[in-house]
């Protein structure tokens, strides 16, 4: 079973609704696992760093991310509109 659109703009409703950075570290640990929090965050410091105009070699000496993953972060930094939006 999938969630749907209510589901998921109930989600987005629920992160604008944090005011903090405790905030934002209780909903994430109850949401995610630390893994997976610890993924989105090397993921957030993949993209910084290919916005500063490092090389996947480089990102890659750096981060603990697959290349399959950068790939994916290098097709967001490139195409999508969050990480040039808020990094």
């Amino acid at each position: 079973m999938f969630a749907d659109k209510n589901d998921i703009k109930a989600l987005y409703s629920l992160f604008l609704s944090l005011e903090s950075e405790k905030d934002c570290d209780d909903l994430l640990n109850d949401l995610c696992t630390t893994k997976e929090i610890e993924q989105m965050a090397q993921r957030v410091r993949a993209a910084k760093l290919l916005l500063s105009g490092k090389t996947y070699s480089q990102v890659m000496e750096e981060c603990v991310i697959s290349s399959a993953t950068l790939s994916r972060v290098s097709r967001a930094v490139q195409y999508g509109k969050g990480y040039k939006k808020f990094l």
